[in-house]
């Protein structure tokens, strides 16, 4: 059961659900600062939103279902998808399809993944906060900053053998809180006057979280699925290694550009 952060009018309102939303909220609005910035006006922008919004939503669903299976051998498809949880690998996964789906039914052609990147690292990062508050925060740990929880709170947390009152757990969603402000940034500072082909920050920001997350699933406390590695992991590394092909690519394509230029020369 969802924790619940305050009541509203007699009717609760879920820490998760309330935080998620508020990251949906600050995405959209980076997201139409940036267009205004760049002068972007065509309003089937606000279409390409709302379709990733909708597709990303359906792939946290769908992202999390086989978990639920798994734990407990409920194969009903609706069950899965209300009451599987959320993956936010699937909910990126989801907004990027929809995005893409979107722009081809409306033949808008202009990359839009610059105008996303620093919008989704913001609202990553204000919907973690709901994760931290409502989620196994992470594994063991010796280190200072780790946490105590109380009993209420580790009574909420399904499926995780170490979570006993006094044990010290690692502050994964703190961690990503952490990395999604810092990307968000250095997207806007370092990253973005830097990029010269359009939609490359956004596969920047996706490579960078691709990394991180692989290495902080280690203190997350997801099962393992195979080799000791969780599912996010698995679907992460062909991930992160298409990422770095089509820069290496890129950078190949960019040299050989520059090999072939033709030599100026200057008149005497």
């Amino acid at each position: 059961m969802r924790p619940v952060l305050f009541h509203l009018w007699g009717i609760a309102v879920p820490s998760h659900e309330l935080f998620v939303l508020a990251g949906a909220i600050a995405a959209t609005i980076v997201f139409l600062a940036e267009t205004h910035r760049r002068g972007l006006t065509d309003e089937r922008l606000l279409w390409i939103v709302a379709g990733s919004l909708a597709a990303g939503a359906l792939g946290a669903r769908l992202g999390n279902a086989w978990r639920y299976v798994v734990l407990t051998h409920d194969r009903s498809p609706l069950h899965a998808l209300l009451l599987g949880g959320r993956s936010i690998l699937g909910g990126l996964a989801g907004a990027y399809l929809g995005a893409v789906g979107t722009k081809r039914l409306l033949g808008y052609r202009r990359k839009t993944g610059d105008l996303f990147a620093p919008a989704v690292a913001l609202g990553m990062a204000v919907g973690r906060v709901g994760c931290f508050l409502s989620e196994q925060v992470g594994t063991p740990t010796a280190l200072p900053w780790g946490l105590r929880l109380d009993a209420a709170t580790l009574a909420r947390i399904p499926n995780c053998s170490y979570c006993t009152p006094g044990v010290v757990l690692h502050p994964s969603f703190l961690y990503e809180i952490a990395f999604h402000l810092a990307m968000f940034v250095l997207l806007l500072t370092y990253f973005r006057p830097r990029v010269r082909v359009e939609g490359d920050l956004f596969k920047i920001y996706l490579l960078a979280y691709a990394v991180f997350r692989f290495f902080v699933e280690f203190v997350r406390g997801n099962p393992a699925l195979w080799g000791g590695l969780s599912g996010s992991q698995l679907f992460l590394i062909p991930s992160t290694l298409a990422l770095v092909a089509y820069f290496v690519r890129e950078r190949v394509r960019a040299v050989r550009s520059l090999d072939d230029a033709p030599l100026s020369t200057n008149p005497a």
